[in-house]
């Protein structure tokens, strides 16, 4: 009988449930990173976001869809573990409706909602987003024995990406690939999240070529920038392992809906972003990036879908009339 409501109120989707599998570890190895607040976090969040979308769907008797617990996990993962619940929430559910609910809902949205809830607090509430960070346990239990990790006061403690920005100096690759940094709630971990990439290429539920292209476009630009001295540019395999870089290109940029639908077209986006965020990273305010890179990507994704299937109508009809000659 429970089946039954839950199958009347929520969109039955095999995708989405998939990329929540692949979230599962990351949820997990937050909770021992960052401690149970994480969790707690997690599911207030969800809780806002799917009661959000249910008063939006419900006046147009359609069902929640099952997306919006990937967009939940997703956002969440990126906020940083000692956010207040109330930021956290109005996050979500501007999100869900200025993300989402605003094109007509679920495979309508433009941009990605977890995105668009993303950088709504980050530019409304900049210190919670940028200042406060918590350190990561190592050792059993880890955080799994406590509520929240210890804060941290120091900048020579804080995230790798901002170290870097303030000291120059690169955490070590053995801690960012293990993931018992400071930073987001699931973005410190390299293994992981490049574990869940192969999970979701090996489920076609996740666009290679758009990740692809994410790598090319971002150890292209910065290996040049590097090389040529730009102090402001990290080495090219410390920008890839830090600062969200691989959480945004396996879980963000190759959102199915908000992306390319040509597969030329995602190669074109995935370069894009990953050009653009170097840009930012190195000469702007932010010491991420990636978000915005995404959003801008999302900006762009109809237009490059137009751009090469008009390529591919010309090339067409050019053969045509060269086989005619």
């Amino acid at each position: 009988m429970f089946d039954d409501k839950l199958s009347t109120m929520f969109m039955k989707q095999k995708m989405m449930r998939t990329v929540i599998i692949s979230l599962i570890p990351l949820i997990l190895s937050s909770i021992y990173f960052f401690g149970w607040r994480t969790f707690i976090l997690l599911s207030i969040v969800t809780i806002f976001g799917v009661i959000t979308e249910y008063i939006f769907e419900k006046k147009n008797n359609k069902k929640v869809s099952e997306a919006i617990f990937v967009t939940c996990i997703l956002y969440t993962m990126t906020l940083p573990p000692s956010i207040p619940y109330w930021i956290a929430v109005v996050g979500i559910i501007f999100g869900v409706v200025f993300g989402k609910e605003v094109f007509g809902g679920f495979a309508r949205n433009v941009f990605n909602p977890a995105l668009v809830a993303r950088a709504f607090v980050y530019v409304s509430f900049p210190a919670p987003l940028t200042i406060y960070w918590s350190k990561a346990s190592q050792g059993f239990p880890g955080g799994f024995g406590v509520y929240l990790t210890e804060s941290i006061e120091a900048i020579s403690q804080a995230t790798p990406m901002l170290i870097f920005r303030e000291t120059g100096k690169l955490t070590s690759f053995s801690e960012l690939l293990m993931g018992n940094v400071s930073g987001s709630i699931g973005e410190t971990s390299a293994v992981l999240i490049i574990l869940a990439g192969i999970y979701l290429i090996y489920k076609k539920v996740a666009s290679w070529e758009t990740m692809a292209g994410c790598f090319v476009g971002f150890a292209g630009l910065s290996s040049i920038l590097y090389f040529m001295g730009n102090s402001q540019i990290p080495n090219p395999i410390f920008g890839i392992l830090a600062g969200g870089f691989l959480f945004g290109t396996i879980f963000m940029a190759t959102d199915p809906i908000s992306s390319p639908k040509t597969k030329e077209g995602r190669w074109i986006y995935g370069i894009i972003i990953g050009v653009v965020t170097v840009i930012i990273r190195g000469y702007a305010l932010f010491a991420g990036g990636m978000m915005f890179a995404i959003l801008i990507g999302n900006t762009f994704a109809p237009i490059i879908d137009e751009g090469v299937k008009a390529y591919k109508k010309h090339k067409k009809e050019s053969k045509e009339k060269g086989a005619i000659i």
